[in-house]
């Protein structure tokens, strides 16, 4: 009796995961924003490249978890580091698929559902349950966390793959996700099964908060307000912050209840009927996407990767590239996009950083505010320019700028624009 007695106390102390309130979701969709806004960021203020930025925040990410894994019980800081850590990881890795190996991101999206499905089922196999009420032991938090590292990259590929689909904007793009939240949860209330409403709508929380970190950072003429990567990672990462020491004092985030006991019981009949609503509104976002695919429009992702209408960029000469630009681009775009990459140049030779890096913005964003027409006109070599572009602003921005590397990708991407 006494070691019944004792049991749901030691294990409510060895709950390693907070009570699902309202802060839960709150602290999720901060936390997705900062994965969004931050790996923007960090990838060009290092000046590093995607893969080692990546590789640099796999290995912060092993810290993480090595210290979250040696917590004996649930501690809002810890947790929180490690989910904030953890977006900006799966961020990075569909973005080293999509813009560094190229993969599309339909491939990619496939790719993270069935990584997911293998961890969700080897988890179930295991331990008999993926409910998160449930993370007492080690191989189960093991289990959880990369659950969480694969939905994070699944959200940002099928987030990313929406717009390249549909083509909205980045406060259009937020509604998608947003309605199908709601209508999970209330599908929840309703009676469905809350382990897989629970996963469905963290999954949904990762484009929805990738959304609103671009409709935040984007520039006005990119349809968003136009604070800045940097600027929004600030304003999300204090807001996350300021809400872990609310959890932390008042411990509304804290269970007082027996994890033991089961799930509240809904009837049979609520669980099917909710399972079959969850299919047809899975098929209604599908038919919505197919019909606006079929739509005239510009891919609102075109810098992040080739994307279906476009052929294979790998054979393509900076002469080549030149080429079609002078053929199929504006005169006048090529004759400013040269003329800025020349005094980024000059300024590079002279010593001038700080200039260098504040024309280096007006080359991006001149490049921006011409995608939609450039990429409409010739989308594989549009895509072949913006892939030299991106290692401009890199060296340029970098905090250890080298000269000779800075010069080198200046020199080809003034080839590749046909100077």
């Amino acid at each position: 009796m006494s070691a019944h007695a004792t049991t749901p106390m030691t294990r409510q102390l060895l709950s390693k995961v907070p009570e699902i309130t309202i802060w839960f979701w709150i602290i999720k969709i901060l936390c997705t924003t900062v994965g969004e806004s931050f790996a923007d960021y960090i990838n060009m203020a290092l000046g590093v490249g995607l893969v080692a930025t990546a590789i640099i925040f796999s290995v912060v990410t092993v810290v993480v978890l090595a210290v979250q894994l040696r917590l004996t019980r649930y501690r809002p800081a810890a947790y929180w580091l490690t989910v904030v850590v953890l977006s900006i990881t799966g961020t990075l890795y569909t973005d080293i698929l999509t813009d560094q190996a190229g993969v599309p991101l339909a491939v990619s999206s496939a790719v993270f559902a069935v990584a997911l499905a293998v961890v969700f089922g080897i988890w179930f196999a295991r331990e008999r349950t993926l409910s998160i009420h449930s993370i007492v032991t080690r191989p189960r938090e093991a289990f959880y966390w990369l659950a969480v590292l694969v939905t994070f990259a699944l959200g940002t590929a099928l987030g990313d793959w929406t717009l390249e689909l549909t083509g909205w904007g980045p406060g259009l793009s937020i509604l998608l996700p947003l309605v199908l939240i709601g209508i999970v949860t209330a599908l929840w209330r309703y009676g469905a099964n809350p382990v897989l409403t629970f996963w469905i709508a963290y999954i949904l929380t990762r484009p929805l908060g990738a959304n609103i970190g671009d409709w935040l950072g984007l520039t006005p003429a990119e349809g968003g307000i136009g604070l800045g990567t940097f600027t929004t990672s600030l304003i999300f990462l204090a807001a996350i912050l300021a809400t872990v020491i609310h959890l932390t004092v008042s411990k509304t985030d804290v269970v007082e209840r027996d994890r033991n006991a089961p799930e509240p019981a809904t009837s049979p009949q609520r669980r099917r009927a909710t399972l079959g609503i969850l299919a047809a509104v899975a098929i209604a976002t599908v038919a919505l996407l197919t019909y606006t695919n079929s739509q005239p429009h510009a891919s609102a992702l075109a810098d992040e990767g080739p994307g279906p209408s476009c052929s294979d960029t790998s054979t393509l000469t900076q002469d080549q590239a030149a080429t079609a630009a002078a053929t199929h681009f504006p005169a006048t775009a090529m004759d400013d996009f040269r003329t800025i990459t020349t005094d980024i140049l000059t300024l590079v030779k002279s010593g001038d950083q700080a200039d260098a890096s504040k024309r280096a913005t007006d080359l991006e964003t001149a490049w921006d505010d011409n995608q939609d027409t450039l990429n409409a006109a010739d989308c594989s070599t549009w895509t072949y320019i913006d892939q030299q572009i991106d290692p401009v602003l890199s060296s340029v921005r970098s905090r250890t700028p080298d000269p000779a590397a800075e010069q080198k990708a200046l020199q080809a991407l003034l080839t590749a624009l046909g100077a």
